[in-house]
């Protein structure tokens, strides 16, 4: 049965993590339906987070290593430069998308999470998230990976430091960010999950040291199962996603959150 809870628990990290839907307010929902210490576990969230991460670098490996190599070449490789061009500016563009997130993430990581988890908080984010992906779910936009700006950077990288609250969906934020500043459907898909990564390998990287000093030794098995569970069903999840997303269907996730906003309401009151 302990198998079985580490199991879904990684399913639920998988489905909910691709998705405009925020895991870290399911997960935090699930924290008070279910009275378990599993789902305080954070060593175990790190975990499944990375399961996650593996998936969605494995579906974007080679646009992940076409970025990085450009990136280098414009640096180092005088001649390359005009042909590398458009990717560097685009590896900046992430960069100044990941800084707004990072500097409120390290100075007001406690607070957000010492004030602002209570269900009815993050029942009005996930009111806020289904809001917000209405409005935007008939835009299509016309810029490509080559017309993103460094204002368009910035923007983005701000209202993806909303979604430090729980109950606000990070890739539900950026999506929003991005056609609001006129990206076509799949332009705005791929710079959502390629400005994940560095957001998500730092959270991993924070969370390292504290894992390390647990005594993790009776559950190998267990985290291993949940990781594997949370990478195969986050690469499915994002398939059926992108299809989604490209033909302009984000109602139905806005409707998801109207009801879970509505149901934390009722439940919890």
């Amino acid at each position: 049965m302990d198998l079985l809870k580490y199991i879904l628990l990684g399913f639920l990290q998988g489905f909910t993590e691709p998705l405009p839907i925020s895991s870290s307010g399911h997960l935090f929902l699930f924290k008070n339906l279910f009275n378990t210490n599993m789902f305080n576990d954070l060593n175990f969230e790190i975990v499944v987070n990375f399961g996650s991460f593996l998936a969605i670098l494995f579906i974007f490996r080679k646009e992940v290593i076409s970025l990085i190599k450009s990136f280098f070449k414009f640096i180092f490789v005088k001649k390359a430069r005009n042909k590398e061009r458009n990717n560097f500016k685009y590896c900046l563009a992430i960069i100044i998308s990941t800084i707004p997130a990072g500097i409120i993430g390290l100075l007001f990581k406690d607070a957000i999470e010492s004030k602002l988890q209570n269900l009815k908080f993050v029942g009005c984010a996930f009111l806020i998230t289904a809001i917000s992906l209405f409005i935007i779910r008939n835009i299509k936009g016309t810029k490509n990976d080559n017309d993103i700006t460094y204002k368009d950077a910035l923007i983005i990288g701000l209202i993806q430091a909303i979604s430090l609250v729980p109950g606000i969906s990070r890739s539900g934020a950026v999506l929003v960010g991005c056609l609001l500043c006129n990206f076509k459907r799949d332009t705005a898909l791929k710079y959502t999950f390629i400005l994940y990564f560095p957001i998500s390998l730092a959270t991993m990287v924070l969370g390292v040291k504290d894992m390390l000093s647990a005594n993790l030794t009776n559950l190998y098995l267990p985290y291993f199962l949940g990781l594997l569970a949370a990478g195969i069903v986050t690469y499915f999840t994002y398939q059926w996603m992108s299809e989604i997303v490209k033909k302009g269907k984000l109602k139905y996730f806005s409707l998801y959150c109207l009801i879970l906003a509505i149901f934390i309401f009722i439940y919890f009151r």
